[in-house]
């Protein structure tokens, strides 16, 4: 073991770091916002460290590090500003990735969750680290979200121990397809409205901001309004799976918005069936976003990827893909039904489980290798 003095690094001074995520061009200290979000080095030493600053009222972050792609560690993040050890003892001389992956989402409910990353220290030497070959963007609800791949099936608690980044379908998929990846998610949203009708709870509000889902001066100050730099990253093939709560949300009772007394309700007919004016409203929402997509991702596949936790709105789902697609000419777009999580497959809270995000990431993988562009073709 090398007794060689640890150097202390700002994150602003290592040259060879590679963010993952979307975040702000700041990396003193550098904010972790979403879920999968990431921090990676590719060093030659025998210990690293890292330093963060952690702040929450409620929901504490949690992380994992992975060195060569494998997961080594998983802990909670308590509040506070200190350094965390990613690894020590290693082969001095040999070249080690390390990734240090934000395992919670960005909490909508808790403004003042945040996890920032200020400095390194190692004996070591940092080397430069490559892009993968394609870049994959995750848009999804609880499920993209990973909640429930972590804990036993009697679980209930709503609480960042059962959420994960790493045992999830949009990891899995990444890997598999040896690609970079970014997730934009929130449990409970929808297209058009929350699970509980809640209509200001939809992702395609906040997608040009960097994270705009998130609440408070805190957040403002760290950049989450600020406008995504979508220059600076386009994927290759954006993959929504998002439609679940908007199929929930009718079997939810009404929403009211406190500011103004209106309620809001996605209404059933006596039959059960969906209320036709509800369900053309989120076909209409749906087919926005899809608008929106193609606005900032100029050259993307867009893949409208549901069916983990059954399929109610998938002729929803279809039918404004359709309408979409005839209006703008668009053959970019397409729609994918995911393997269903079943007793077998199911995690905590009543949520996919690791294995059903492996059949999902295993289903997914395939379609997408097969419209992701040929010239870029990898080996996975």
């Amino acid at each position: 073991m090398s007794n060689t003095k640890l150097e202390v690094y700002p994150l602003s001074k290592v040259e060879h770091l590679k963010v993952h995520g979307r975040t702000t061009g700041q990396r003193s200290p550098l904010a972790l916002f979403w879920t999968g979000s990431a921090i990676e080095f590719h060093v030659k030493g025998s210990e690293l460290w890292i330093e963060v600053e952690v702040e929450y009222d409620q929901y504490e972050p949690w992380i994992s590090v992975l060195i060569n792609e494998v997961p080594v560690s998983r802990q909670m993040l308590i509040a506070g500003r200190y350094w965390v050890c990613l690894f020590r003892g290693m082969n001095e001389s040999a070249l080690k990735s390390v990734r240090v992956v934000k395992e919670l989402q960005a909490m909508n409910v808790d403004p003042g969750c945040s996890l920032q990353i200020h400095a390194v220290k190692s004996d070591g030497k940092f080397m430069p680290v490559e892009d993968k070959p394609y870049k994959l963007e995750f848009i999804g609800d609880s499920i993209t979200s990973g909640e429930g791949t972590v804990g036993a099936n009697v679980e209930e608690d709503w609480i960042p121990m059962w959420f994960s980044a790493i045992h999830n379908y949009t990891h899995i998929t990444a890997e598999t397809l040896n690609a970079d990846y970014r997730v934009i998610s929130q449990s409970g949203w929808g297209v058009l409205t929350s699970w509980d009708n809640n209509p200001h709870a939809n992702i395609p509000d906040y997608y040009e901001q960097v994270c705009g889902l998130l609440t408070g001066d805190k957040n403002k100050a760290l950049g989450a309004f600020d406008e995504n730099n979508f220059a600076a990253w386009q994927p290759d093939v954006v993959v929504i799976n998002l439609g679940t709560n908007d199929g929930g949300a009718f079997y939810s009772p009404e929403w009211q918005d406190e500011s103004t007394g209106k309620t809001y309700k996605q209404r059933l007919n006596e039959d059960g069936s969906f209320v036709a004016e509800d369900l053309l409203a989120f076909e209409r929402a749906a087919e926005h976003f899809l608008v929106k997509l193609r606005k900032y991702n100029k050259h993307a596949q867009l893949v409208w990827a549901y069916g983990m936790i059954g399929i109610p709105m998938m002729p929803a789902i279809a039918r404004a893909v359709d309408a979409y697609v005839k209006k703008s000419g668009d053959r970019r777009v397409s729609v994918f039904q995911l393997p269903i999580t079943t007793d077998e497959t199911i995690g905590a809270r009543n949520h996919p489980g690791v294995f059903a995000h492996q059949q999902a990431a295993k289903a997914l993988a395939e379609y997408i290798r097969g419209i992701l562009p040929v010239k870029k073709q990898a080996v996975s």
